[in-house]
Formats: C-alpha cells, structure tokens, sequence
C-alpha cells in the first residue's frame, strides 16, 4: 500500500498535445456537446485492495491544476493556431473530478466519466496515467535504476538516428511515471539531436524546449459518427477539421472504422490539403502500400506526404518499415510505451474510450471504434455490428 504518494500530474498541460486541439474543436463547434468514457482492462491487470481509494485522492487534487502564464505564453508563441478566446478559456478550465466515477469490486477497477465534451476530454490520459502510477508501486514492482533508464533512452535514440529517420515520444498515457518520463525526454534532448523532434505531452515540450506534436484522435470520429452517422462520419469529421484549422495540424487518423472505408472518402480535396496520415493499427507495410497506392491514383506524388507511425512501435518493427518505405513516401514515428514504460515490470495494456455521445440536439448514442484490428474494436457487439453492416465491412 503506498503511503502519501506524490502527486504525479505535475501541471495541466500534462496531457496529450490533441487532446487541446480537440477541445479548442469542439468549444467552437459543439460547445452544447455531452460525452461518456469508460475505462477498458485489455490486460486483465489485478487492482489492490485501496487502489479506488488512492486513485479518487489523485484525481481530487487535479482540481487545483491551472493554466500559469508563462504556459500560457508556451502556447501562444508555440501554437499560434490556438487562437486567444480559446487560451483564455483554457487559463479558467479547472478539472471537475464530480465528472468521473471510480469504483473497485475486488480486484477490478471501474472508470467513467461524463459531461460535457469541451470539458471532459481532458480526463482520459492523465487518469491513464494516474493508474500507472499507482498500479507499479501498490504492486511493489520495482524498475531499472535512474541511471540504467537513461543509457537505454540514449542508445535507443541513437539507434534510430543511425536509420536516418524522425522520431517523436508519445507515451504519456502508459508510462510507468511522471519520473520516468521526465528522465527520457531528458535523454532524449539530450542525445536525439537530428533525429528527436518532439513529444505528444505539452507540458514536457515546455520544460524541454522541444515541439508539441498531434492532431487528433479516435473520438473526434467517434463524435461525427454519432452527430451524422457512421456514413458520414470521416468526411464531416475531416472537414470540420478544416473549419476549424485551415490547413494546420495536417495529419489525419485514418482507422477509426477501418483504413479502406477512410480512403472511399478521402477525397482529392482532403488528399492535397492534409500533409500525410497516422497509422495507429493493422499492418504497417500493408497500410503503407494502400497510402501510397490511394495518392498516385490521386495523380500525387507520395513522396510529398508523411505517414506517421505510431502502433506498438519498437526499433525492430521501425527498421523493417523504414526499409519498406525508403524513397516511396516521407516517413516519421511516435513511439510511446517502449520509450517511457520498458522500465522492468510489464507494461500495462489499457485505454479509456468514449462509449457514447450525445450531439447538442440529439440523444445518447452509443460509438465504435473500429480500427484495422479486431481486438482493439471498442463498443457494443450491437453496434459494432451495425456500424459494420452500414459501412460494408466483413
């Protein structure tokens, strides 16, 4: 049982780059927009009796976090696409924890959240986080030394530099710690010159003096599926993206019902106007030749867009990518929990989904993910199988 833990979200920028550009999203487009979350145990992980406990404590303190000048400041300067109205907003958001409800029924841990969108999107990754946290020490797992962690961030990096490539770190959700990720983002600035580019956690590309990298995620979709339909769902949702950025933050998620159903819809338009796309499921060479293949039919040289990596990524899997793709389309990676969670003890697998929306003049309705792997499809089997019959996916 742990005893006074620390409070590991250090700051309110603690969080994933698109989860602010998401909300700036939503505050302008769906401000009367509601949402729920549950959390999701893939792994089966075995929670400690207390653990409810320790996390609610946790969760109770973010309600003291706000938005300091000189972060607000970070922003501005670094993010000129998030516009003022939306920084001051963001400088009186406080976390409401009355949002989330955390139970335990012996040794398994029960999470939801809900509210309105343009507030409760906030909660997903540092309550993500948060678990870890807890998880590790309540277990007396104990990891590799400071030192031992650093030499093993530097010799990653510099493997990847010696493929030639970009890398970006995105594990703020299943990092073993606050700690942990303070200690290989120094690793990585500090040995990743050419080839470290960036962080999906804002407040570490503050303290680091490095760019905050993202766009958006799987609920962006989630949301359009549920506010126009599981048919219109991308195309609504990568025009309202145009709306509201104009041509920033140009990378978009293609699997949240399946690449082949993204590609019937992303069109010449979204094709020239969007830089590249993020791989985040399924087979990374196969979803490489399939982009390839959608822009030279477009009559685009592929060699003018990116794909940006991000699935389970490792140097192994990284280097028979970067062999696969080499001369054919701009690559870059995020990689996360193999940088900020290969510590010692196994990672955990989690996530913490949106499971239904309710759009400002609709109704609950429940959503799906349905990426290029079945095992990480989220949602009902009603849904899931509706969502499937009404976009002819076998």
């Amino acid at each position: 049982m742990l005893s006074n833990p620390p409070a590991p979200v250090a700051s309110i920028l603690d969080n994933d780059f698109y989860k602010f550009t998401m909300q700036q999203g939503v505050i302008r487009l769906f401000p009367g927009a509601k949402a729920r979350y549950t959390f999701i145990n893939r792994g089966k992980h075995s929670f400690p009796e207390g653990f409810a406990k320790a996390l609610k404590e946790e969760v109770n303190h973010m309600a003291q976090l706000k938005l300091s000048r000189e972060e607000k400041q970070f922003l501005k300067v670094t993010c000129p696409y998030l516009d003022p109205v939306y920084l001051d907003f963001l400088e009186g958001y406080r976390y409401n924890p009355e949002e989330v409800q955390i139970e335990q029924n012996g040794n398994e841990l029960e999470v939801h959240i809900e509210g309105l969108w343009y507030r409760t999107i906030l909660w997903e990754v540092p309550i993500m986080s948060l678990i870890c946290e807890l998880f590790y020490p309540m277990h007396q797992m104990e990891r590799i030394s400071n030192e031992q962690l650093i030499e093993r961030s530097r010799k990653k990096i510099e493997n990847y530099r010696n493929l030639g490539i970009t890398v970006a770190e995105f594990g703020t959700r299943r990092r073993y710690s606050y700690q942990v990720h303070r200690l290989v983002l120094q690793a990585l600035k500090q040995y990743g010159t050419d080839c470290f580019i960036g962080t999906s956690n804002v407040h570490m590309a503050m303290l680091y003096q490095t760019k905050p990298i993202g766009t958006h995620a799987h609920e962006w979709f989630m949301y359009h599926a549920a506010a126009y339909g599981f048919k219109m769902a991308n195309a609504m949702g990568l025009e309202n993206w145009v709306r509201v950025y104009r041509g920033d933050l140009g990378i978009a998620l293609s699997d949240t019902y399946t690449t082949e159903v993204f590609f019937k819809q992303f069109d010449k338009m979204f094709s020239k106007l969007f830089d590249g796309v993020r791989h985040d499921s399924g087979d990374p060479l196969l979803f490489a030749d399939q982009v390839i293949r959608h822009y030279q039919h477009l009559g685009i040289d592929p060699r003018s867009k990116f794909i940006i990596f991000s699935d389970a990524l490792n140097y192994e899997k990284v280097a028979r990518i970067v062999k696969h793709c080499q001369g054919k389309i701009g690559i870059s990676f995020g990689i996360g929990t193999n940088l900020t969670n290969d510590v010692g003890p196994e990672p955990m697998n989690m996530v913490i989904k949106m499971t239904q929306a309710h759009p400002q003049d609709g109704e609950w309705t429940e959503v799906v993910k349905l990426s290029d792997e079945q095992g990480k499809y989220t949602g009902s089997e009603k849904m899931i199988r509706l969502a499937k019959t009404i976009l002819e996916i076998d």
